[in-house]
This record gives C-alpha cells, sequence and structure tokens, in this order.
C-alpha cells in the first residue's frame, strides 16, 4: 500500500468552484488512491487552512468528506509544536519566503511517519523543505 500526505491547497481545489484545471488533477490521484488504497493523510492545520479559504456550502462538503474517512487527520501534541516552529524559523527568509503552521505541519508530519508523497500546489516550497533525514517531497 502507498502513502501520501494532502496539503490544503488540493482540498481547496477539490471542493471549490472555481478551482476546475486543479480539481480534476486532484479528483484523478484521489481515484488512483482509491483504487491502490493509499492512506491519505493530512493535519488539522491544513484543514483549517482550507477551511478558510472555501466558501460555506464546500467548507461543509469537505469536512463531512473529511469526517467520512476520505482523509485521514493526523494528531500531534501540543509539544510537537516546538518542532514546528524550528521548521518555521528555519525556512523563513524575511521578507517574502515563509513556511506557515500548515507546511510545517506536514514536514513535522512526514519526518514522523516516513511519507514523502504529497499532494500540494505549492511545488516551489515543498520543493525546497527537507526531512531531517535529509530527504525531498514527491510532490504528486
Amino acid at each position: 500500500m502507498s502513502a501520501a500526505l494532502v496539503d490544503a491547497g488540493p482540498l481547496v481545489a477539490l471542493f471549490a468552484k472555481r478551482e476546475q484545471r486543479d480539481a480534476a488533477r486532484y479528483n484523478t490521484l484521489l481515484r488512483k488512491a482509491s483504487v491502490e488504497q493509499w492512506a491519505l493523510s493530512t493535519t488539522w492545520p491544513c484543514v483549517v487552512e482550507a477551511s478558510h479559504f472555501l466558501d460555506v456550502p464546500q467548507r461543509y462538503s469537505m469536512l463531512t468528506w473529511i469526517g467520512a474517512g476520505a482523509v485521514s487527520v493526523y494528531p500531534f501534541s501540543q509539544e510537537s509544536l516546538g518542532e514546528m516552529v524550528a521548521l518555521m524559523m528555519q525556512y523563513t527568509a524575511e521578507p517574502k519566503v515563509r513556511m506557515d503552521l500548515a507546511d510545517a505541519s506536514l514536514v513535522w508530519l512526514a519526518a514522523d511517519t516516513g511519507v514523502t508523497q504529497i499532494m500540494t500546489l505549492d511545488v516551489r516550497d515543498f520543493s525546497r523543505y527537507r526531512l531531517p533525514d535529509g530527504r525531498a517531497f514527491d510532490i504528486l
């Protein structure tokens, strides 16, 4: 079985009316993931970020979809926030390049689980992020 992480961008693309091109791409990937029984995971910061960018009806649809088990929301303890803050500090170069909490949570999750495949629209940033052992992300 394969596994992949899911960033906020694909969640928005799947449910927003305005993201047709990206929605088709991620619907195709999700069909493949379903057939091949991939384990899909995200984090609460990604769910919150995606919720912020979706209109109310689409937000409810996304949350219902996640609640039905389409994507697992990986838990973390508040103590893990220190590791995420360290990542944010490491990958932030003011004034224009910043790592947000959602990205930090996915880098933390990849380090914790070893999963490096990621569904993201944020190619520029996830191309520069590295796991503690130096591995890069495989952007889907």
